[in-house]
């Protein structure tokens, strides 16, 4: 008797179970959205006040929010479709896929094939179990990013991070408190903020963003 190569539910033939391959047929389905969804996430947003740390020079911030980049790069969603997709075709004694278009549309063509095979794959393919995995956490990856499973890991939102690098750049990263935190760090630019100096960070946070509680020193 076979076990399912995601979750190891006994099976009588196969390599993935009809919930497992269920699953991978969703998270394929989704990654065109996910794909395109990392592209809010690709800058540090929000505004700050010009003044506020002229003293608390950091290093110029990157010019994009790199765990995002890479998941857009050719290494990231894209890349694991369309190696997937090879490998598949590979084993199955046909050509290798042509690859054209922009990378939203490499993207979706990847996953619709994979998803045109899920039965083959399912019942076929001894990758099966690896590849569902692959497939999984590549979805897991994009989703600590664009919506965090749990409130914890987003943190307590506080505002817009006001360091200036020393060329003058305002570092604008969003700040937020994490449960047990002493300090407010921010995960941009490096600069930390201790609880002394809280109430003056507060000020020169924008205030027409929205607010939240501030986390009070422990």
């Amino acid at each position: 008797m076979n076990v399912c190569g995601l979750c190891e539910a006994p099976l009588e033939d196969g390599y993935l179970c009809s919930g497992c391959t269920l699953a991978t047929a969703r998270r394929l389905g989704r990654m065109p959205k996910l794909y395109a969804g990392l592209e809010a996430f690709l800058q540090p947003g929000g505004r700050a006040s010009a003044q506020y740390g002229r003293t608390q020079a950091v290093d110029a911030p990157l010019p994009v929010f790199e765990p995002a980049f890479s998941l857009r790069g050719p290494g990231g969603i894209v890349g694991v479709l369309e190696d997937w997709r090879s490998a598949m075709q590979s084993d199955r004694g046909w050509r290798e896929p042509a690859v054209a278009g922009s990378t939203e549309r490499r993207v979706a063509v990847a996953a619709r094939a994979l998803s045109m095979n899920l039965d083959w794959i399912a019942a076929s393919w001894p990758l099966a179990g690896a590849f569902a995995e692959e497939i999984r956490d590549l979805e897991r990856d994009v989703a600590s990013i664009v919506n965090p499973s749990e409130p914890g890991e987003r943190g307590r939102r506080l505002g817009a991070c006001p360091a200036v690098d020393p060329g003058g750049a305002i570092c604008g990263a969003i700040l937020r408190h994490f449960p047990g935190q002493s300090a407010v760090s921010c995960r941009w630019c490096g600069c930390t903020y201790p609880p002394a100096s809280w109430p003056d960070l507060k000020v020169f946070i924008d205030q027409d963003e929205k607010e939240e509680p501030w986390p009070t020193a422990s």
